[in-house]
């Protein structure tokens, strides 16, 4: 054990001494959270040393590998790097990096705006910084302890932050973190505005301000003197070899303290957890138990309800779909529009005349008026077409690990000889679409199956939808001369921020960065891609499908707007699909099984979605966020949240298929019940 006089113990104080604060402020957090009202059990003698030992380790492990920011300061506290002549090649490299950013950029910038700002913000600083401390020498003690002081009261005002937050997250949800504080971080400006309201944050936060002074003096101070932990490259090297292995070492722990949360009152595992490591995994897994934090029935109820209404058995929700006709194996081109909202086309409402192809399709075309979006994100989009199923709370299946060899579209069209194919213009391991769809059957052709020739204008997302229409026609060239009938899944990418696109196709310009440019680019090309089709020998035998992911606006994160989530669809195959105008209230998940109908296909179904245009088709909607999952059925909108709440609301047709929502002060016991059979089934599927 290394003596106090030690330099080595000197350079390492300050993080030791961090390291048993965070495990002082973690028990008593403990402590208080199992006399929370949300803990709704009794403990045994047995169950505290795995809430407090086991739990100590955790918080020490946890804390430990937090700060490596302040450690990696500590490494460049120094006086050699502002000697001659390297200063001036350190602050040239600074000043390149910034007029990069600034001036030269596209990538990066294209991908998250936001995120370069800050960047180009923290470069700007430290440009500055820099050059002051190298040529006003006399400011570099005094300059360098204050941002010595400043990673330490950074740090204990987080660790404080999240104690509170862990107390305020556990006083709604009775856990540590989960997949819902997930979700707030998506939804950054509702959650503030709520936090704002329910809680005294300018109070708080002067408290935890100077609790966090007074903290950061005691950590920094040696002998009641602040002093720098200065050291010489050896040391520094010695230190950090130190660090780096007690942090493997630490990450190690923690993992191995997470296999060790294996009592049977949840309370005890959740009470020995860390939060934040709790968060961390909750970030990975992208999963929010339904069972946990909804409203539940017997399994037995759940799966009665099911079969009542899809005219199934089983909680699998297994249906024999027979139809007497001959099946027709035509080929199906499923276009999967990004953001398209129904509000952008003329024939709900809209009079800037951005979707001229669409709205030509329109009497052309059998319309869905009426259709509703599963979720918000691309993925549930993909999801919903897929696989047919209500959205399950938390991360869309498509994300999640575990996701191969599911009952899809695929499953029923392999079983016919299809040859099945997803077309992506960008990277296709984004959102972990490679992994869903090649686990599921499919052929994934993306960015990286088109040479160079192939692409003649691209974005941070991937080729410009021309690109990638053209790429599908050469695909289906080859599909046709195989003989054998093929289902294709085509994503576009060009309605997406920052809405950039090719010049001289559309009226408006690509300089305006604007939603309308990206709408018409993407009509424009999916109008030249049918007019390319129309040519070729299989087009009178493929049926096209058109069909939004989800609306252009994101829901919020504790309510579900119907209005943003109507979405246009379309099934056009001229001389077979006769135009019509479906106005019944369907959902995504509707979509292929009314295909499949069209066809004559008779097939064993695991699906929720069924054919609209059966006469014992059900009318209903399934919307949902992350967390809240509604579901619309006779006018009653219903939507689940977590901690077991529910709340519903009568929807009024209003005009261009919307809906009006006042609120309902008798519960409508029967939908409340549908709503849960839909959501808390998905769980048990295998």
């Amino acid at each position: 054990m290394m003596r106090e006089s030690h330099p080595l113990h000197f350079y390492l104080k300050a993080i030791i001494r961090l390291v048993v604060f965070t495990a002082i402020i973690g028990f008593i957090l403990r402590v208080v959270l199992m006399f929370n009202e949300q803990t709704h059990t009794s403990f045994f003698l047995k169950d505290y040393p795995q809430i407090f030992i086991f739990g100590f380790i955790n918080d020490v492990c946890i804390a430990f590998m937090g700060t490596a920011f302040i450690f990696i300061n500590q490494l460049f506290i120094s006086s050699t790097k502002y000697r001659k002549p390297q200063c001036y090649f350190i602050l040239a490299f600074l000043v390149a990096l910034l007029a990069y950013l600034l001036f030269f950029d596209r990538t990066f910038t294209e991908f998250n705006k936001n995120v370069v700002h800050i960047v180009c913000w923290v470069l700007v600083y430290k440009c500055i910084s820099f050059s002051l401390r190298t040529f006003l020498p006399k400011i570099r003690p005094t300059y360098s302890m204050v941002v010595y002081l400043l990673t330490i009261f950074v740090y204990v005002g987080a660790v404080l932050v999240n104690t509170i937050g862990e107390y305020f997250f556990w006083s709604e949800f009775g856990v540590r973190y989960n997949f819902i504080a997930v979700d707030y971080l998506i939804y950054t400006n509702e959650v503030i505005g709520n936090i704002m309201e329910s809680y005294p944050i300018v109070p708080i936060f002067l408290v935890i301000a100077l609790f966090a002074f007074i903290v950061t003096y005691f950590v920094a101070q040696n002998k009641w003197k602040l002093r720098l932990p200065l050291g010489d490259i050896r040391l520094k090297l010695s230190a950090a070899g130190i660090y780096i292995l007690s942090f493997v070492l630490f990450g190690i722990g923690a993992t191995l303290m997470e296999k060790l949360q294996v009592s049977s009152n949840v309370y005890v595992n959740e009470l020995q957890a860390n939060g934040v490591y709790k968060f961390y995994n909750a970030f990975l897994a992208n999963e929010l138990n339904y069972d946990q934090f909804y409203l539940t029935m017997p399994k037995n109820r759940v799966e009665q309800t099911l079969n009542k209404i899809y005219h199934s058995h089983g909680i699998d929700n297994v249906a024999a779909i027979k139809d007497t006709m001959p099946e027709l194996h035509k080929n199906i081109v499923l276009i999967m529009v990004e953001s398209l909202s129904a509000e952008y086309l003329s024939e709900f409402g809209n009079e800037k005349k951005i979707t001229p192809c669409l709205d030509a399709l329109v009497p052309r075309s059998m319309v869905f008026e009426n259709l509703y979006a599963c979720g918000n994100r691309t993925v549930r989009g993909l999801e919903a077409v897929t696989l047919s199923i209500p959205p399950s709370p938390g991360e869309s299946i498509i994300k999640r690990s575990n996701n191969r060899n599911l009952f899809s579209v695929a499953t029923v069209l392999k079983q016919k000889g299809y040859k099945m194919q997803f077309l992506y213009g960008g990277d296709s391991y984004f959102d972990n679409m490679k992994e869903f769809f090649s686990g599921n059957g499919y052929e994934v052709i993306d960015k990286s199956e088109m040479s160079p020739e192939d692409i003649s204008f691209s974005t941070v997302w991937g080729a410009c939808d021309e690109n990638l229409f053209d790429k599908a026609i050469k695909v289906f060239d080859k599909n046709a001369a195989s003989g054998r009938p093929f289902y294709a899944h085509i994503m576009t990418t060009s309605n997406h921020r920052p809405y950039l696109y090719p010049e001289g196709k559309i009226d408006i310009s690509p300089k305006t960065k604007s939603r309308d440019g990206g709408v018409k680019y993407t009509d424009y090309a999916i109008g030249q891609f049918l007019k390319a089709a129309q040519k070729k020998s299989w087009f009178k035998n493929t049926v096209f499908i058109i069909v939004a992911d989800h609306c252009a606006s994101s829901a919020g994160s504790t309510e579900v707007p119907l209005d943003q989530y109507h979405i246009p669809a379309f099934i056009y195959a001229p001389g077979f699909v006769h135009p019509m105008k479906i106005n019944k209230l369907s959902s995504q998940i509707d979509i292929m099984p009314t295909v499949f109908g069209l066809l004559h296909l008779s097939y064993r179904s695991k699906f929720y979605g069924r054919d609209v245009l059966q006469s014992g088709y059900v009318p209903r909607a399934l919307v949902a966020t992350y967390q809240n999952l509604g579901y619309l059925h006779d006018g009653i909108f219903t939507v689940l949240s977590p901690t077991r709440r529910f709340v519903q609301q009568r929807a009024t047709p209003a005009s261009h298929h919307l809906y009006t929502l006042t609120p309902l002060k008798i519960t409508q016991q029967k939908f409340l019940e549908e709503a849960i059979a839909h959501y808390q089934s998905i769980g048990y599927r295998k």
